[in-house]
């Protein structure tokens, strides 16, 4: 026999026009009796995960400075609406921004409407900023981030191997005092990029110096002008520089070739994504492709099985990058002979 909200204010005590609103996403419902009300919802099957017909894409934002910068998010809703249509599911995007009044009643009606799936495009997170999506009420997977807490279905970049093959790359071409381009804002992805680099000198024996690090902003422009100010009283710089992505990278490569340095004859660079523009940037910059388009594509497969086929195993899959040689590096083992 059906569930009704009559059956579920019977079980959990509230009223049914409590329940109705809790279930229907309306303000005034406290925040725990409303996750108490989606529990015996599921539980009695209210809410039934087959009769699921869109998977809404989340754009989180805590301050737009990635998400809105680059040309890397629109290959990757492409590849996600490509999969959605193949699946015969509609797609929904929803912009939520942690900044905004009534944020968290936003993300609760998000998370909780009936018939939707949920991906949570987590780029811009922290540590902490999952929390609230753990009283999803649908099937849900964060898309470019993860937590160490296992709880979450995740599909994310191969971020720490990619940034120790890159470095391991400039080791091999012979350069020993290789810099970091370190964004001001520390997304978890470009943590792990860290990680990868310091990985790799640690592995050659090469010792990290702070003084090597350059932090700029997450974006072109503010690269481009963090990277000029820095080289108003730094000299004695490294011969090449790994940057947490393109955009920094290529503002940096603007700053340096202004300032007189030739590259890749001077200064080295490698950046991260392969934007469209750095194959035509002058020199064409070396970097590491991330499968955007595929990312996409993956994440509404992953949700699709758990929507389809009741998968309840949390999966964690990382994508891993392709290495892009192009011109932005010197190999200087042809110019003092092979360490």
């Amino acid at each position: 026999m059906k569930v009704s909200i009559r059956d579920i204010s019977r079980i959990t005590g509230f009223s049914p026009a409590t329940v109705s609103n809790a279930l229907n996403n309306k303000k005034g419902v406290h925040k725990e009796t409303a996750e108490e009300i989606f529990r015996v919802a599921r539980e009695t099957g209210y809410i039934n995960e087959s009769t699921i017909t869109k998977i809404k894409l989340v754009m989180f934002r805590k301050n737009g400075m990635i998400i809105e910068d680059t040309p890397f998010f629109p290959a990757l809703i492409t590849g996600f609406e490509q999969e959605c249509r193949k699946y015969g599911y509609e797609m929904v995007i929803c912009n939520v921004d942690q900044r905004e009044e009534g944020y968290e009643s936003q993300v609760q009606s998000v998370i909780n409407e009936a018939g939707s799936a949920v991906v949570v495009l987590a780029t811009e997170m922290a540590e902490g900023d999952l929390d609230i999506y753990q009283t999803a009420a649908c099937p849900l997977l964060i898309m470019d981030s993860w937590t160490g807490r296992m709880g979450f279905n995740a599909i994310l970049i191969n971020n720490e191997d990619s940034a120790k093959m890159a470095t391991e790359y400039l080791i091999q071409k012979g350069h020993r005092r290789i810099g970091y381009i370190r964004s001001s804002f520390r997304i978890k992805n470009f943590r792990l990029r860290f990680y990868g680099y310091q990985s790799a000198l640690r592995k050659h024996k090469i010792d990290f110096d702070e003084k090597s690090v350059v932090t700029v902003a997450p974006n072109l422009n503010g690269a481009y002008h963090d990277v000029l100010k820095f080289l108003e009283v730094k000299n004695n710089l490294p011969t090449a520089y790994f940057a947490d992505n393109d955009l920094m990278a290529l503002g940096a490569m603007k700053a340096f070739q202004e300032r007189g340095y030739r590259i890749p004859d001077d200064i080295s660079i490698i950046g991260f994504d392969d934007l469209p523009f750095s194959q035509i940037s002058t020199p064409g910059l070396t970097t590491l492709r991330v499968p955007n388009t595929e990312m996409g594509q993956l994440a509404v497969r992953r949700i699709v099985d758990m929507i389809e086929k009741n998968d309840n195993i949390v999966v964690k899959t990382q994508v891993c990058t392709k290495f892009i040689i192009r011109d932005t590096v010197r190999d200087l083992n042809e110019v003092f002979g092979v360490l």
